[in-house]
């Protein structure tokens, strides 16, 4: 018989029993990822982050396991519930600490319950649901899930999602032309002249791995990403030390597009890359140009996955601008269970009506799509 077991830190697994249940496709999954954030200062129990990963066993063989966290706050998840907590506050009730699986700052959807089958991906779940219920949690939150996780949770989860912004190459780009040829002539014609006006500043680029980077282009992107962060009143929770990890532990998951004018590094953007797909993160510049956090951001990354035979790039969360860029809307899930069923029936007509307002949402903005035609293999979602 299965049981679960809460681990206080993903060191108290095994790297090679976690990363066997998973295929290695997403990064942000790997153990060498999760257990960094943890070594390297990231997370913190005063920031909000106690991590609570669920590990489900048969006898001492790990079956299925989700990286998860109790939270004290709402920080850092990309999924919006400050709401429920006011109303849970307006009722004199907690609503933290809370319960979360995903993966800290990252709003990337993958692989979330990570299972040797079918089954035991179900059986964690349950024993998940029951353990939160049983701790007295407030809720149980699942966020950033696959298509091919959603089964595994029945009708009385809530479900919500929203809307992210990706380029998808159908297989017939082979350069940055061929994806210009694709677009209406404006949008074509304005990403031109954006390149352009780098280029004609003197800023060139160049493109390295974590094995490639040398400690003066991991500080030099350390140091931009604090400046966006501490830019928008947000502390910087990735160290240094981390960056450094993962160029040791990930080097060519680690992708550093850094801008330089002169011979120095004035800008750059930090990205991870999977198995068929970039995934840009983090940026910063030291420096303001007309289209440099375009070149930097989008164009760059979208060069990277056509010289690399990458068939799509995830720049990160919102952001309209990115349309007119060839960047079409991608439907996200996540599950929740709130623990209170009174609360539980009053969010579901809410969670139906925020799913039928994004649905419109993406479908306007594919009306609107900047490309000449839009085929089916470059959309995503129901």
């Amino acid at each position: 018989m299965s049981r679960l077991r809460l681990h206080t830190g993903l060191d108290e697994i095994p790297a090679t029993a976690w990363d066997a249940l998973h295929d290695d496709a997403n990064p942000f999954l790997r153990h060498a990822f999760l257990s960094g954030l943890e070594r390297h200062g990231c997370l913190r129990a005063h920031w909000g982050w106690r991590p609570r990963h669920a590990a489900l066993y048969d006898g001492d063989e790990l079956i299925a396991a989700a990286p998860a966290y109790e939270k004290t706050n709402s920080h850092g998840e990309f999924v919006f519930d400050h709401a429920w907590a006011q109303a849970y506050a307006r009722a004199g009730l907690d609503y933290y600490p809370k319960w979360l699986a995903a993966v800290p700052y990252s709003p990337v959807t993958g692989p979330r319950l990570l299972a040797r089958d079918g089954a035991s991906r179900h059986a964690l779940v349950d024993a998940m649901r029951a353990r939160s219920e049983d701790a007295g949690e407030s809720s149980l939150h699942v966020n950033f899930l696959p298509e091919g996780e959603l089964d595994a949770f029945d009708d009385a989860w809530l479900a919500r999602g929203d809307v992210q912004f990706h380029w998808r190459n159908p297989g017939d780009w082979h350069d940055f032309d061929d994806f210009l040829a694709a677009l209406e002539s404006k949008k074509r014609k304005n990403i031109r002249q954006e390149r352009q006006r780098v280029r004609r500043a003197g800023i060139a680029f160049r493109c390295v791995h974590g094995d490639e980077a040398s400690g003066t282009d991991l500080a030099a992107m350390h140091a931009f990403y604090c400046a966006t962060q501490q830019a928008y009143g947000n502390h910087p929770a990735l160290t240094l030390p981390f960056l450094q990890h993962l160029a040791e532990t990930m080097p060519r998951a680690l992708v550093l597009m850094l801008a330089e004018r002169d011979g120095q590094a004035i800008a750059g953007a930090l990205c991870l890359r999977g198995r068929g797909a970039l995934y840009g993160r983090y940026w910063g510049t030291t420096e303001n140009h007309p289209g440099l956090h375009f070149e930097t951001c989008y164009y760059q990354g979208i060069d990277y996955c056509l010289r690399e035979g990458l068939r799509v790039f995830e720049p990160g969360a919102q952001g309209e601008h990115k349309i007119a860029r060839g960047f079409l809307p991608v439907l996200t899930h996540s599950r929740h269970h709130v623990a209170d069923p009174r609360f539980a029936e009053a969010l579901r007509p809410w969670c139906a009506e925020e799913r039928e307002s994004v649905l419109r949402y993406r479908d306007l903005v594919l009306a609107h799509s900047p490309y000449r035609e839009s085929p089916p293999d470059r959309l995503a979602g129901p």
